[in-house]
């Protein structure tokens, strides 16, 4: 009789524990989130000349991240982590402006900050590829510096802002750049689709409209990392067997900052080594990307470049890369004059892509269907075995 109500029990308990499972990857903890405000030149009565300056405080529950977004001079976006809730930023107005001098942008207390780290957009650079060979030194055309271009006030759409700028020789068209800051973990709309959390920010790069150079113009974008301990000194490329969100992509690459050497990553700068030839793209505006490794720079040059970085920073460590758009046999910049990047900068490890619950449950059901079968068959034999057990007769012992 126990070998019986066993045959049974144990069944159904392992199709209860299969189900319990499959339930289990469905339900997740309560979202992390940040109370987020967002200030315009904070502390200034006036509208400064040469460009703005904007502050997204976003409140954790024992700790602040300050992003700080500037026009004057390079776009520079700068994330400052602190171990307070209550810190502030304070800005000295006419040494800011002047541009000569650290100190005159400040977080406080200064003994709360526990890690900062910026990003310098500080050029554009094209080549023209006569032979589409994608080489980025074949034809070099001088480099746009980013800090000459003549930027647009800041638009803001709660913690959204956008900048755009020319150059004083674009015949038409704009670089654009927009910063999202997030509440919480979620995922951009539109492809790459970055899954972004609480500790990120968002920006958003597209070349729209400008006349290129030559009819085989191919752009790369130069970015500076800054950070007064631990800079950015990295390149991780990871690999993954899904592509849902991205169609056609299977790797990250992470721009990383950690202590020594260690595996505990203090801040990043991540992507999707993708770009879109469209606003709105299909799967063949999909355009590869790829990047140089990390090298140093003069600090005092990245630092004349960008207002915020002579502002915060007294002596940075520097380190730059490029971000070339297109491969050999791509289509050219001029085929649509669009060309799009998304990347993500925040602190801490940078998020893991994880499967959707779609895939999730197409998964469940095509790798627990046979076992939910081989389940019940190894209970319909039991139960006949059991009934086979009870109709038989035995002869009596004499």
């Amino acid at each position: 009789m126990a070998t019986a109500m066993s045959c049974g029990v144990c069944p159904v308990f392992l199709l209860f524990s299969v189900f319990t499972s499959c339930l289990g990857l469905f339900s997740g903890g309560e979202t992390f989130k940040r109370q987020v405000s967002v200030e315009l030149n904070p502390g200034s009565a006036v509208t400064p000349p040469g460009g703005d300056l904007l502050h997204v405080r976003a409140v954790g529950d024992n700790d602040t991240l300050h992003f700080l977004f500037c026009s004057q001079g390079a776009p520079t976006l700068l994330l400052v982590h602190t171990n307070s809730s209550s810190s502030t930023v304070k800005v000295d107005w006419p040494l800011f402006l002047a541009r000569n001098t650290s100190g005159s942008l400040r977080v406080e207390p200064e003994s709360s900050i526990l890690y900062s780290t910026a990003v310098v957009f500080s050029r554009l650079l094209e080549y023209d590829d006569v032979n589409d060979t994608a080489d980025p030194t074949s034809d070099p055309f001088p480099p746009y510096e980013l800090q000459n271009f003549t930027w647009s006030r800041l638009n803001l759409s709660g913690p959204v802002a956008l900048l755009c700028g020319a150059a004083s020789n674009f015949m038409n068209g704009s670089l654009c750049l927009q910063l999202s800051v997030f509440q919480s973990e979620g995922r951009g709309q539109l492809w790459p689709r970055l899954i972004h959390t609480a500790n990120s920010s968002q920006m958003g790069v597209w070349l729209d409209g400008m006349l290129p150079r030559a009819n085989r113009s191919r752009f790369l974008l130069e970015l500076q990392a800054v950070s007064g301990a631990y800079p950015l000194s990295r390149v991780e490329v990871l690999r993954s067997i899904d592509d849902e969100y991205t169609p056609s992509i299977f790797k990250v690459s992470q721009w990383v900052s950690s202590v020594n050497g260690s595996s505990d990553v203090l801040g990043f700068v991540q992507w999707k080594p993708v770009a879109y030839r469209q606003s709105n793209p299909a799967l063949e505006d999909a355009t590869p990307c790829r990047h140089s490794d990390p090298r140093p720079q003069s600090s005092e040059k990245t630092a004349a470049s960008s207002g915020l970085i002579r502002a915060f920073y007294s002596e940075p460590d520097t380190f730059a890369l490029n971000v070339s758009f297109g491969l050999a046999g791509e289509p050219f910049y001029n085929s649509t004059q669009f060309l799009s990047w998304t990347v993500l900068v925040g602190v801490g490890s940078p998020p893991v892509d994880s499967f959707s619950p779609l895939v999730v449950a197409i998964m469940a059901v095509g790798l627990g269907t046979p076992v939910v079968v081989l389940l019940l068959g190894g209970l319909w034999v039991c139960i006949r075995k059991r009934a086979a057990d009870s109709t038989t007769a035995y002869e009596p012992i004499n």
